[in-house]
């Protein structure tokens, strides 16, 4: 079984080929520290997943020893021994790794056999043959080489000796064995894989592998689309007829050929398909596919070195093909290369880092930068435009601006203006091939593909001139795009083409296998081909009016202006939603933002509702500032923004952070400015939701103006975990004379001066807050007292939720007191774990007595015990008691306390909700309480009794009790094992058409025959009846939340 090991990914060996702790008692304390921290230097990725940071550094050299190769793939730990002894200067031990005998495992004699037998057949090869075959390959790939991209030969020089180095069978420093014969160089398109295949391929010919491989062949899986069923012997041969002599003789000494399999991912075959037929002689004509499958598979020449590149698209496939294999994650530029390539297409070094700067500040364009023919497209656009006087911080704003610039800056217009003659056609047939590509997953075209479109060779010449496309001389012509985001750009301005000129152009009835644009915008189709995503985000570029006006002044031709109507209907507007997901809404601004156009974004969010932004870095801050001040008629906005967006300015800190945050404000403030007008432009916001946010003083003071000034209409706003920690008091400073606001909730951060804040906003004459939600809030006793001084005062405030607050003895004095005065306005009131024990349940039974407007109380996590409830019925016994409904989730109650909440209950009590959740009532709790449902006095109608250790023998007390009832409409018996028995007797009360239950939820086992007959038996019988699964999690919500309105 493969296991996952990043960029130098490979399953462990049985056993390493030199004994490592000796290597390690070699060394001095200092020198074993050294070791261990160059060790994690050299993890590439996720080699050292399996250790903890802490296990090495406490480990001694025996430790050590077990942990990496017990934990670690052995060809990882040789490589990395010897490395790290070689950057010690103990060159003694990096010696000893090297030279010890190593000895092969269980190597059976038919192997041994093989080997003696290849030796012999190699021998025997006439040498002027094999120097033939090396001439010709040598001559095909110098070529590639040499006629590289522009500038970029030195560069991609760098790239691949720096991924060389990680091929084992390429790198002279590791060890000679054992390694591992699958390799996989995986990437995104142009980032150099096939250049390092094909510059492996120049390499053996110039015996530079010559140890590691007798025989070198390369397949390049576009190529091998079009071939027909053949034998292995003849595929590998078709391109190479000076090796058919001699297949045999290669192939029998398979452990000494290399075969290269160039682009994995265009192989044309259906998911699966390379899986289910394999065959193992290489003589029998198979398919292309079941041949390369077979090979893959080990069942075709187990013993050849075999390396494949790929897309990741088709990793997958690849895990389940490939033996044991070593998957090379090849990334192309890093920052520095494409730095360093600026730095040389650029003469002045300002004008380099400037555009360089552009580029980075761009992040998806940053992205594709790794692609070494993209840095040349965007030097030479960027490069052409500073020559020319030009701003080109505009063009490098979107991905789509800089590339129709590059497109349009190839083409020049001639001396007398207009467009260059005769560049319409062959711009549309361009088109067509991109779009023909994207769709087929196809980045090479080869003659069939070109004669099948009806392209015509000749067509596509200005754009092979002006290196937009290149052209493969091997064998017949094949043509690709300089990079794989070129060939989505111009798939886009396929669709934006007037489709009467394409069908003029002979190309319209050829279009078949182009998806329209409801398809191409389609999840399930982007999912299948991810393509199909970059052509959205370019199509959306195009929709710009001035760019479509700079698109058929260069090339003559039209463009459609239906294509907006087009991604409105099928992409921001279907069946008339009103809300996106966070994924869809990160999707949809992106897009907007592509277009710069702002009659579209209006249009686009004219119908949107709410929003939900999840700000994970300057880029999405950017999108949704382009696009929120737009929002006309937005009413909930949900916003949460990752740590470090915004750098706070604290002044013990270096100046060097001083000036780097200062940098950061002048590019993210103004863009936040701009999100924050959304104030303005949305006069009917009423709910904005900031949760687990991290902001700086300067974003929160213009969040808070903008609130402040703006014609706002916020109704209800959540403030949840949200830092600096003033940012609760700015905010309460900003809400504080807003008529309109009613619902506020405060939650995190153990605020200490948040009460005095609260107080001045409830004192305020305008404060027509009604619910407060006040969370882990820090505070004294006096300023406990001063809210409670507040609470008789203001006559707007009916719901308060005091959650996780920690009362001090005199704090929870004083809110009881205060419940006893008229004045007072609460009807709800929540103190869900506040740490209230049965002490407090005294002074709280005597305000209830009194108190005439509290209808809702939430005691739950608090320890109140048996003796608490005893202490709360004595004053909800009293008629002048209004409390309905009373939540005890959670409190360590008892059967005892049971009884004396059914004494409450027989009386004419006004209670009509009751949640006693996850306390350990048992049989004679049940009891209890089913003797006070049998009472017509009882106006319980919803019971809650989720967790409660019911047992099946309960439910014939409880099964009497339903019959009796006449007001329970909800109970909850979650989370208690009933049985079939249980559910049996529930079964014989509730078919009963008098049971007046509605809502019923039981603990189901969905794979019971019996329950579920029960169950359904039950529904027939009494329509009326919603039987409810419990599924949920009651540590974030009880089940009796919905009920427990704020």
């Amino acid at each position: 079984m493969e296991q996952e090991l990043g960029i130098g990914e490979v399953a462990p060996s049985a056993e390493l080929g030199f004994h490592l702790q000796p290597l390690l008692e070699e060394l001095g304390q200092d020198e074993l520290s050294t070791f261990k921290s160059l060790l994690r230097n050299h993890s590439l990725k996720e080699e050292l997943q399996h250790l903890l940071q802490s296990e090495v550094e406490e480990a001694g050299r025996k430790q050590l020893a077990d942990l990496l190769t017990a934990r670690c793939p052995s060809y990882w730990v040789e490589m990395v021994t010897i490395q790290v002894s070689d950057e010690m200067n103990r060159m003694d031990l990096s010696e000893r790794a090297k030279d010890e005998p190593r000895e092969l495992a269980q190597v059976q004699e038919e192997d041994v056999t093989s080997l003696r037998e290849t030796k012999e057949d190699l021998e025997r090869e006439k040498p002027g043959k094999q120097d033939k075959y090396r001439n010709i390959l040598k001559k095909k790939f110098c070529h590639c080489w040499k006629n590289f991209w522009p500038k970029l030969s030195e560069d991609v020089c760098i790239v691949t000796r720096r991924y060389e180095t990680l091929i084992p069978f390429c790198n002279p420093k590791m060890l000679a064995g054992p390694f591992p014969h699958t390799v996989v160089l995986h990437g995104p398109a142009g980032v150099g894989k096939t250049t390092l295949a094909k510059k492996l391929m120049l390499d053996w010919t110039q015996d530079d592998l010559a140890e590691t491989s007798n025989s070198a062949f390369y397949l390049s899986c576009k190529g091998l689309n079009h071939r027909g069923p053949c034998t292995f012997e003849e595929l590998i041969s078709t391109n190479w007829p000076y090796v058919q002599d001699d297949i045999l003789a290669i192939l029998a000494g398979a452990q000494k050929v290399l075969f290269i399999l160039d682009g994995f991912d265009e192989l044309k075959v259906p998911s699966g398909a390379l899986i289910h037929d394999i065959c193992g002689d290489w003589k029998e004509q198979k398919p292309v596919p079941v041949l390369l499958g077979s090979l893959l598979k080990r069942k075709m020449l187990p013993k050849a070195i075999l390396l494949i590149t790929t897309r990741p698209g088709a990793l997958g496939e690849l895990r389940l093909l490939t033996q044991q294999p070593l998957f090379i994650e090849v990334e192309g530029f890093l920052e520095e290369d494409r730095k360093a390539y600026f730095l040389k297409h650029f003469e002045e070094e300002s004008q380099a880092l400037r555009a360089f700067d552009l580029m980075r500040n761009n992040a998806a364009l940053f992205q594709l930068g790794s692609a070494p023919p993209v840095c040349w497209v965007v030097c030479t656009c960027l490069r052409q435009q500073m020559e020319s006087g030009a701003d080109p911080a505009a063009t490098c704003r979107t991905t789509t601006g800089l590339f129709l610039r590059f497109l349009c800056g190839r083409f020049p217009p001639p001396p007398d203006g207009g467009p260059r003659p005769g560049l319409q056609a062959p711009l549309e047939a361009l088109c067509l091939l991109a779009a023909e590509g994207v769709w087929t997953r196809s980045s090479v075209f080869d003659g069939e593909d070109l004669r099948r479109l009806g392209v015509d060779p000749s067509a596509l010449c200005p754009f092979l001139d002006r290196s937009i496309l290149q052209k493969s001389e091997d064998g017949e012509a094949c043509y690709s795009f300089i990079h794989l985001s070129v060939q989505q750009f111009l798939a886009a301005v396929f669709y934006v083409l007037e489709p009467e000129e394409q069908e003029a152009a002979g190309l319209g009835g050829r279009r078949r296998r182009v998806g329209d644009v409801r398809t191409l915008l389609s999840q399930e189709e982007r999912l299948k081909n991810p393509s199909l995503t970059h052509v959205g985000y370019f199509l959306f570029g195009l929709c710009n009016e001035r760019r479509a006006v700079e698109l058929e002044t260069t090339f003559g031709c039209l463009v459609s202006t239906a294509i907006k109507r087009e991604l409105l209907k099928h992409t921001l507007m279907p069946h008339g939603r009103k809300s996106f997901s966070v994924t869809d809404t990160k999707e949809v601004l992106r897009c907007l933002y592509e277009s710069q156009e702002e009659q579209l974004v209006k249009d686009a969010m004219a119908h949107v509702k709410e929003i939900s932004l999840h700000l994970k870095n300057k880029t999405d801050v950017m999108h949704s500032s382009f696009c929120l001040k737009h929002c006309g008629n937005l009413q909930k906005l949900s916003l949460q923004v990752e740590e470090g967006i915004f750098l706070d300015s604290h002044t013990s800190l270096e100046s060097g952070t001083q000036i780097e945050r200062s940098q950061n404000d002048q590019h993210m403030l103004p863009l936040w400015m701009d999100l924050c007008s959304v104030f303005d432009s949305s006069r009917n916001l009423l709910f904005l939701d900031i949760s687990q946010s991290f902001l700086s003083a300067s974003s929160v003071r213009i969040l808070g103006e903008k609130i402040v000034s703006a014609a706002s209409s916020l109704q209800k706003v959540v403030l949840k975990n949200i830092s600096p920690a003033d940012a609760y008091r700015n905010f309460c400073m900003a809400f504080g004379g807003h008529k309109t606001l009613t619902h506020l909730t405060l939650q995190g951060n153990d605020q200490n001066d948040m009460l005095p804040l609260l107080c001045e906003v409830l004192r305020n004459p305008k404060c027509n807050l009604q619910y407060l939600r006040l969370v882990s809030c820090s505070a004294t006793t006096q300023q406990w007292a001063d809210l409670s001084c507040c609470l008789k005062t203001n006559q707007s405030l009916t719901c308060l939720n005091l959650t996780a607050n920690e009362f001090l003895d005199e704090g929870a004095k004083l809110l009881y007191m205060t419940l006893r005065y008229p004045t007072c306005f609460l009807q709800r009131l929540s103190l869900e774990n506040c740490h209230l024990t049965e002490a407090y349940c005294k002074d709280l039974s005597s305000a209830l007595i009194v108190n005439q407007r509290l209808t809702h109380l939430c005691l739950a996590k608090n320890a109140l015990g048996d003796r608490g409830v005893k202490l709360l019925c004595e004053g909800l016994t009293y008629p002048e008691c209004q409390l309905q409904t009373l939540v005890l989730w959670c409190c360590n109650i008892t059967s005892d306390g049971c009884i004396h909440l059914s004494t409450l209950l027989q009386q004419n009590s006004n209670l009509t909700h009751l949640d006693l959740g996850l306390n350990h009532i048992g049989i004679i709790g049940l009891k209890f309480l089913c003797e006070a449902l049998k009472k017509p006095l009882c106006k319980l109608s919803c019971l809650w009794l989720w967790g409660c250790a019911i047992t099946p023998f309960c439910c014939a007390e409880l099964s009497s009790a339903l019959r009796s009832n006449q007001n329970l409409i909800t109970l909850d018996l979650g989370q208690n094992s009933l049985g079939s028995s249980g559910v049996n007797m529930l079964c014989d009360a509730l078919k009963l058409q008098i049971c007046p239950l509605q809502t019923l939820r039981l603990k189901i086992d969905e794979s019971d025959a019996g329950i579920q007959k029960l169950l359904r038996e039950m529904k027939e019988s009494n329509p009326q009846l919603t039987i409810e699964s419990d599924h949920r999690d009651p540590k974030d919500n009880r089940p009796s939340s919905n009920d427990f309105i704020f």
